[in-house]
């Protein structure tokens, strides 16, 4: 019997059983699912939680071929990554198709957090900003990045491995500057926004990615950074861009800074 609910990345399915189940029956109900879906060419089952800075998973293989590589295809765009070495959302499709959206034609964009690239190339690909600069701290997601920029023929998206402060305070120091920063931060204490207000010119605008229970605690941080920054701020847009819990939400917050 397949379970109720199970996550698809491209080729590869990833359930989920109770302690109980015995491997065999795993083995089994993997099996029905390949069957049922054709395009399902791998199952693994999830054996941990997404742990640490880097958001590294495990899984255990069940049937179908060997192998942790996930081909996924996306806003037109097409990806590969190892889904225990690397960390990506399916669910943030949505949000990275209207972030592009938002892009205009020869901007400079800025992407921390990047990851294996989802955001930096779907922004490229869609909105053909003047270029992609796309950081990410896990050495593994940044070598796929740039497998994944050759892969979308792109030549507008600069690979940068580091840690993202480091990175901005870099950037600061060659005044390098940018029309938007996108941050889909993962669910870390610090908001990076004291060294993103560095690296942002005047009307540029930032997309921020935070986690609340409540709009009110999300709009408190960024306007606390923006006024130890000295940076006036107009908040354009906020919304919830999914669930991670009871009650527990990732908001994105649409942002312009109004000067230097």
């Amino acid at each position: 019997m397949l379970p109720g609910s199970f996550d698809v990345i491209g080729n590869i399915a990833i359930l989920k059983f109770g302690r109980d189940v015995k491997k065999g029956e795993k083995v089994k109900v993997a099996r029905e699912l390949m069957s049922e879906h054709k395009n399902i060419t791998t199952v693994v089952e999830k054996s941990d939680k997404i742990k640490g800075r880097l958001r590294n998973a495990k899984t255990d293989y069940l049937a179908g071929k060997n192998t942790k590589e996930a081909f996924y295809k996306e806003n037109g765009c097409v990806f590969r990554f190892d889904i225990d070495e690397t960390y990506f959302s399916p669910r943030l499709s949505n949000e990275r198709n209207e972030v592009a959206k938002q892009v205009k034609k020869n901007e400079s964009v800025l992407v921390l957090f990047a990851g294996v690239g989802p955001f930096s190339i779907v922004i490229a690909k869609m909105a053909r900003p003047k270029e992609v600069y796309s950081v990410e701290l896990n050495k593994k997601a940044s070598k796929y990045a740039e497998k994944n920029v050759l892969l979308n023929k792109l030549s507008n998206v600069r690979v940068i491995q580091g840690d993202a402060k480091r990175v901005c305070d870099k950037l600061s120091k060659e005044k390098i500057k940018f029309d938007r920063v996108v941050m889909p931060r993962p669910q870390l204490k610090d908001s990076f926004l004291e060294e993103v207000l560095k690296v942002i010119k005047k009307d540029g605008m930032i997309n921020y990615y935070g986690f609340s229970d409540s709009e009110d605690e999300i709009l408190d941080t960024v306007m606390d950074e923006a006024k130890k920054a000295k940076k006036k701020i107009r908040i354009i847009k906020i919304k919830k861009a999914g669930d991670i819990g009871p009650y527990r939400f990732r908001w994105r917050v649409d942002l312009r800074v109004l000067n230097h």
